[in-house]
């Protein structure tokens, strides 16, 4: 085959197909594959932070089981060094957006000071166990060195579990642990230092009978140590000057995680306690009130239940101000997400705009009723109405007892109060007495309020009234001439206001046109006044004249021209 040829072939062969590595996609540092990879990583960091003291003060701990310490030491390198990749692909906000682009992403990864505790947590210090030995583990210190690391899985967590005093408690139990856990191995390390039973204070002689098995060995010295930084029992007293000095230190350590201990729990129960006032309101002022105004028994009862029943099921009749802090828009999709289905279920509300129904979630007061508490009664004025969340309320005669229908969850009543419709023969007033039978859990929503959001949805407005006339017309109460009669009343007043707007425009244009005309009189007078005082300073002044008299001949200046000085100073528009 010729040489054109192999080109020719080569040329028309197809290309090989390339292969395609898949690429590491960019964390996003607040979302759920991050937070669960910091979680991953709190179990190598624990470890190295309580078994590397653990078997460097206790031989017979690292001796033991030297193969499941290389293994797990490893696994744990080998899990540091996935963190740093990671690392390198976990993205930051820049003015609110995410940065994706991972040069920009490793550049400022590199500049900080997490890069270098992560690489001197990595360095290979394992190496000299080729000269040390294997059974050294303090080589691996340097791998304390990724503990940022755990305070700041800590953190997330602490700010995504529903329940966050009792983490704050569990954490603080964990870091107590981990200070008693290192002051007992250093405990055993100096007693080994100064020789086991030497005297009363450090660890008895392993030659004794049970006092040679490593559970013993560590369990006595954590015990001991929990006595001492705890200062709650007898220890025997030091001899030596280096059991002094471990025990002063140890009791300045105490002071410090005993302030430590005390704060920390001060500020969970501050937490609790400010969580539920946020949530439930306060009664003991309402109580000392109630107290100071000698209010009676039986009522102050009834108050007491009512605060009771919200405190044991859980009820809040706070919500707008525990959503406060919230940005308006958040703050509407959680009371949609939460009462939409309940407004949603009211006649005169469906079909509504979506953007109506959010609006007025927004205005929904919760409000609980204690049983045999009347809701409203009859002929009282309507400025709200109400949806059953839970519970049952009935419709009772004026007597209290007699009983005509009973509501449950998910009925309304007053809807047709709030809304101004023409020729409602009830007004607004209610015409029924509605009373709580039990303890019912209802929203309130004024009149003023959805005044407030239909001003803004015109259309939304009609609609909601013509399906209040509908409502009307079934109950028979609504007068249609009188209707006739107001519609024709306010188009009337349309017009007249009409005409009124077009003649104070009208008075609008005649007044400009007047204040022109008066501006234009006012320059032209000023135009005269200025020239009239132009020409009255060519008159001669009574001092010269009299001078002229004395001499007997004209003044200087009119021999010549015969016209005065004044006559070089003229008023523009007087030659």
């Amino acid at each position: 085959m010729s040489q054109d040829s192999k080109v020719r072939t080569t040329e028309s062969s197809p290309p090989a197909p390339s292969k395609t590595r898949k690429k590491l996609p960019v964390l996003d540092p607040s979302g759920d594959y991050y937070y669960w990879w910091l979680n991953t990583m709190v179990c190598p960091v624990m470890y190295n932070l309580i078994i590397i003291i653990c078997r460097a003060c206790f031989p017979d701990l690292q001796h033991g089981y030297l193969l499941a310490w290389f293994v797990l030491d490893y696994t744990s390198d080998l899990l540091y060094l996935l963190d740093i990749i990671v690392r390198f692909h976990t993205g930051f906000l820049e003015q609110g957006i995410l940065v994706v682009d991972k040069g920009r992403i490793a550049s400022r990864y590199v500049r900080t000071w997490s890069f270098l505790l992560d690489l001197a947590s990595l360095l290979p210090t394992d190496a000299l166990y080729a000269q040390l030995g294997p059974h050294t583990p303090t080589l691996r210190l340097n791998r304390f060195l990724r503990v940022p690391r755990l305070f700041e899985a800590f953190d997330r967590t602490e700010t995504r579990t529903a329940y966050p005093n009792a983490f704050r408690i569990a954490k603080l139990m964990l870091y107590i642990f981990v200070v008693i856990h290192w002051n007992s191995c250093l405990y055993f390390a100096l007693s080994q230092y100064l020789g086991f039973g030497r005297d009363a204070w450090v660890y008895p002689d392993p030659a004794r009978p049970g006092f040679e098995r490593l559970r013993r060995q560590y369990l006595y010295s954590f015990y001991f140590s929990t006595l001492i930084l705890t200062t709650v029992g007898d220890t025997p007293l030091p001899a030596r000057e280096e059991e002094y000095l471990f025990m002063v230190g140890d009791f300045l350590l105490a002071v410090m995680g005993f302030a430590t201990i005390m704060g920390s729990m001060s500020s969970v129960i501050y937490n609790m306690n400010t969580a539920d006032a946020a949530f439930y309101p306060d009664h003991a002022l309402v109580k000392k009130y109630m107290k100071l105004q000698r209010v009676n028994r039986r009522l102050e009862r009834r108050v007491i239940d009512w605060y009771q029943h919200l405190q044991i099921n859980k009820k809040m009749t706070n919500e707008v101000a525990i959503l406060q802090h919230l940005p308006e828009r958040l703050r509407a999709e959680v009371a949609v997400s939460v009462h939409l289905s309940t407004l949603s279920r009211v006649q005169i509300f469906q079909n509504c705009e979506a953007s109506l129904l959010e609006e007025l979630v927004l205005k929904l007061q919760p409000q609980t009723y204690s049983p045999g508490e009347y809701v409203c009664r009859k002929g009282d004025i309507g400025r709200e109405m109400y949806i059953i969340r839970e519970g049952q309320l009935a419709v009772v005669a004026d007597d209290g007892v007699t009983q005509y229908a009973v509501l449950g969850a998910g009925l309304y009543f007053g809807e047709i109060s709030i809304i101004n419709i023409k020729g409602n023969m009830s007004g607004n007033r209610r015409t029924a007495n509605i009373k709580s039978l039990g303890y019912s859990d209802l929203f309130c929503l004024s009149k003023e309020d959805l005044r407030e959001v239909l001003s803004e949805y015109p259309q939304a407005q009609a609609v909601m009234e013509e399906k209040g006339r509908e409502i009307l017309l079934k109950m028979n109460k609504l007068d249609v001439n009188a209707e006739a009669a107001e519609i024709a009343l306010q188009e009337a007043t349309e017009s007249r206001l009409r005409g009124l707007d077009q003649q104070l425009d009208d008075l609008q244009t005649k007044f400009a046109r007047l204040l022109a005309e008066l501006e234009s009189s006012a320059l032209k007078i000023a135009y005269r006044i200025e020239r009239l005082e132009w020409q009255t300073r060519e008159w001669p002044m009574p001092e010269d004249l009299a001078e002229a008299d004395d001499e007997g001949e004209p003044g200087e200046g009119t021999s010549k021209d015969g016209r005065g000085r004044a006559s070089q100073e003229r008023p523009p528009g007087t030659e």
